[in-house]
């Protein structure tokens, strides 16, 4: 049984647009459609979902600015999710800006570099020139917006900068409308995790949807009882995938507790999920610990963050959002640094990891702590990761994003895994000064360009990187 509630798809507008003007040599309209074709064939090859204008006019270009309507009113009923305005000669900037802002979505702003002069010295497109109009446009109309550097299409700039567009649009509509479930309060000496529910709503839409330890009790005796095929289903599954080291007990009520959390997810439409994990919840769970199925829901795309964390489920939301969701997101604690890398820290947690992101099999074990049944026990894969912290106090928020690679460390219980970063102590120093805590959410692949730019395109909230980070990833800043 898997989440079966999506805002996972993705569908851009694409607005190819010329200029109202010109002939053979000057803003030519042949080679707008020329390069309008390449476009659609660039998009078609990296496997973009899109919408395109065709309805539109005989040539499928944008070049009135009373046709903006039309084309804002299309693409809001295909739903798309942004906007792209690939200027195909010098481009109409009142137009393009207009359908930007009645889309009301991120928007993306590009040109195909130009040709050179040919021998008489005439210019066909000059879509630079255009970029630069429509620039100040968007900005006259309060239209956020990222750009590629004027390119080929063939550039890997361009692709670079498509790619991390979309990877940050993503974020963005993540982020609309989200739905964090909220399973029992937090642990009362936790205050690192207290948030604001009301003003997540006011500031971001944010809704947080709560839920008791008795719902939970309930609806996995529910399942216990009605619910056995697919209950052995579940746990049929687990020991396909991964070394069981408890026994047939325990397993069934960890895949009672999978199927009761997918299910109320499924119910009411969750993103997310923020939990209690131990003392009473392990009283209502039956006597085993929900590490283990936490990790399992993270991985089939439902971030399940112990502690009753909202702001670390909001952080797993993104960091998902982030790789397209092709990755799941582990929220670790940063614990200790590495006994001999000064650069090197150990993300880790009880049990919690998704058992997929496992270097080797997964073993379902027991809380190191205690020996309750059914928590994850290894080390996490080699690769690169990206950790972001979405967070707040005195009522600001930012997101703080590093990236960091698997180095080798000692063992040690539960899940973890040692990752280099650039520079720790300033890692270190930016998480201790706050506003955020030991909680980040990790992700395989390096997503800080992409986390950065979704910044511009979520209102109220902050980027906020080391500046080791943010001179690495300038080059890369759409």
């Amino acid at each position: 049984m898997t989440q079966k509630y999506e805002k996972k798809g993705f569908v851009l507008g694409v607005v190819p647009t010329r200029r109202d003007a010109g002939g053979e040599f000057f803003c030519s309209h042949a080679k707008a459609q020329s390069n309008k074709k390449l476009i659609y064939q660039k998009l078609d090859t990296l496997g973009v979902d899109y919408v395109d204008i065709e309805f539109l006019n005989e040539e499928g270009l944008l070049w009135n600015i009373l046709d903006a309507n039309k084309i804002a009113s299309h693409f809001l009923e295909k739903g798309v999710d942004a906007v792209f305005l690939p200027h195909v000669n010098f481009g109409t900037e009142d137009a393009s800006a207009k359908v930007a802002r009645l889309v009301n979505k991120p928007a993306l702003l590009w040109g195909i570099r130009d040709d050179a002069p040919d021998a008489a010295g005439n210019r066909l497109t000059d879509t630079q020139c255009g970029v630069f109009v429509t620039g100040k446009a968007l900005r006259q109309l309060g239209v956020p917006f990222s750009y590629i550097t004027n390119s080929t299409l063939d550039d890997p700039v361009f692709e670079t900068g498509f790619k991390t567009f979309v990877a940050a649009a993503r974020v963005a509509k993540a982020m609309r409308r989200l739905r964090i479930g909220q399973i029992d309060t937090r642990p009362d000496p936790f205050w690192s995790v207290k948030c604001n529910e009301l003003q997540l709503l006011e500031r971001f839409g944010i809704e947080v949807v709560s839920d008791t330890l008795i719902g939970l009790r309930s609806r996995m005796d529910d399942a216990l009882a009605n619910k056995k095929n697919e209950l052995k289903d579940i746990a049929e599954g687990i020991r396909s995938k991964y070394n069981v080291l408890i026994g047939e007990e325990g397993l069934l009520k960890t895949a009672a507790m999978q199927y009761a959390i997918t299910q109320w997810a499924n119910d009411y439409e969750l993103d997310g999920v923020a939990s209690n994990c131990w003392g009473d919840m392990q009283i209502a769970s039956g006597g085993i610990s929900p590490c283990f199925t936490f990790g399992v829901l993270s991985g089939n795309g439902l971030p399940v963050t112990c502690e009753a964390d909202i702001h670390g489920a909001i952080s797993s939301v993104i960091a998902q959002a982030a790789s397209g969701w092709k990755e799941p997101s582990f929220l670790a604690d940063m614990t200790i640094r590495h006994p001999d890398n000064n650069n090197a820290e150990l993300l880790w947690h009880c049990g919690v990891f998704p058992p997929g992101l496992a270097d080797g099999k997964a073993n379902l074990s027991c809380m190191f702590t205690d020996k309750t049944e059914s928590a994850g026990a290894f080390e996490l894969k080699r690769g690169d990761i990206t950790v972001c912290r979405f967070d707040a106090d005195h009522d600001q928020y930012s997101l703080f994003m590093s990236e960091a690679v698997r180095v080798q460390g000692p063992a040690t219980n539960g899940t973890y895994g040692w990752f280099e970063f650039k520079n720790w102590p300033a890692v270190e120093r930016k998480l201790v000064t706050g506003p955020y805590i030991h909680h980040c959410a990790g992700v395989y692949g390096r997503l800080m360009p992409a986390l950065h730019e979704a910044c511009k395109f979520i209102p109220g909230l902050r980027p906020d990187l080391v500046d080791e980070d943010f001179a690495a990833i300038q080059p890369l800043l759409l």
